[in-house]
């Protein structure tokens, strides 16, 4: 019993620990718009448009849909857990409940903002696949422009609001 205690305490502790640090909650988040991007990549490349990329050997349509469907994956979980404290101070300001048009705008500020590393992304991976494997290749680009989608959206999309 007294074990469980310890370790109960000890993930509640981690958890609290990451809750923190917004760019270790960025790079969780970009984790999984990663297992998205890599899943989508694949099963596009080899499947979906198979017949039409496989007579160049690149990815084009597959990276471009795995980029699209990982960057939605992403705003919702940066928008839900990343920056969720200033989504709601934000939300707090405003009578009503947050509207449609209100969440377009933030998609369309968060995809302006992270349009630099989705094109840095596209352009990497492509360069690269024709060294190493396309997903590792893509994973490489991945991480090449996380940086800076982080901060474009920390100062921008989801920046801090005077009070």
């Amino acid at each position: 019993m007294s074990e469980r205690s310890w370790l109960q305490r000890t993930v509640l502790w981690g958890l609290a620990w990451i809750e923190r640090y917004r760019y270790l909650k960025f790079g969780i988040v970009g984790a999984s718009g990663t297992v998205v991007n890599l899943v989508v990549l694949y099963l596009g490349h080899e499947y979906l448009f198979n017949a039409i990329e496989a007579s160049y050997k690149k990815p084009y349509l597959s990276l471009a849909l795995a980029i699209t469907l990982a960057t939605i994956n992403n705003f919702t979980w940066n928008r839900l857990w990343t920056w969720s404290d200033r989504v709601r101070t934000l939300e707090a300001q405003e009578p009503q409940p947050i509207s449609l048009h209100v969440l377009g705008m933030e998609f369309g500020q968060y995809v302006t903002a992270s349009a630099f590393g989705s094109a840095l992304q596209y352009v990497l991976t492509l360069l690269l696949s024709g060294s190493m494997d396309y997903r590792l290749a893509n994973i490489v680009a991945i991480v090449a422009a996380s940086v800076s989608n982080f901060l474009a959206n920390d100062r921008w999309t989801f920046k801090r609001h005077k009070d």
